[in-house]
């Protein structure tokens, strides 16, 4: 079960940074579009966030190894979802906010019921892959850690994009 346990989060790793790469060629096709970046500050903590948490995750893994099959299987429908998001916003899905002036608000897929889908499926994520594995206190803490970088985040996100819902 340990090995299995070290190749899901070897998986979720390895698509992290696939979408890594294609948030960065996405962000600079906008940017040679004329976009800019808003909250630069904030994006080095959500990386350090992301990266300490899988950390955490293998760093506590118990051997050997629990694994909560239903869990598992809520963290993968997470995921479709998680695809659902990336789909909707296509070239404009970026891991920083990326704002182009003259680009169309996204109001397909996830983004017709709810404004932030994407963060919602981040902080199921983040609760719940720990608990495949029984680790409680890496769910909670980083639960944490992830709401205080998002409300910051989803402010300067807001702020950018209030004036523009409004046309």
């Amino acid at each position: 079960m340990t090995l299995l346990a070290y190749a899901i989060i070897l998986l979720v790793a390895l698509q992290r940074l696939v979408e890594v790469r294609y948030a960065e060629r996405n962000t600079a096709a906008l940017r040679a579009r004329g976009a800019r970046e808003v909250g630069a500050r904030h994006y080095p903590l959500i990386v350090a966030l992301h990266a300490s948490w899988l950390v955490a995750i293998v760093a506590l893994l118990s051997t050997p190894a629990v694994i909560h099959w239903w869990l598992l299987g809520v963290f993968i429908l997470l995921q479709l979802v998680r695809i659902w998001v990336i789909a909707a916003l296509g070239p404009y899905w970026t891991t920083r906010i990326i704002m182009l002036p003259d680009a169309p608000l996204v109001k397909r897929g996830p983004y017709r019921f709810v404004n932030h889908p994407n963060y919602i499926v981040v902080t199921c994520e983040i609760a719940v892959l720990p608990l495949v594995f029984g680790e409680m206190g890496v769910a909670i803490v980083f639960s944490l850690l992830n709401a205080a970088i998002l409300a910051w985040r989803i402010r300067q996100e807001e702020t950018t994009l209030n004036p523009r819902r409004s046309l």
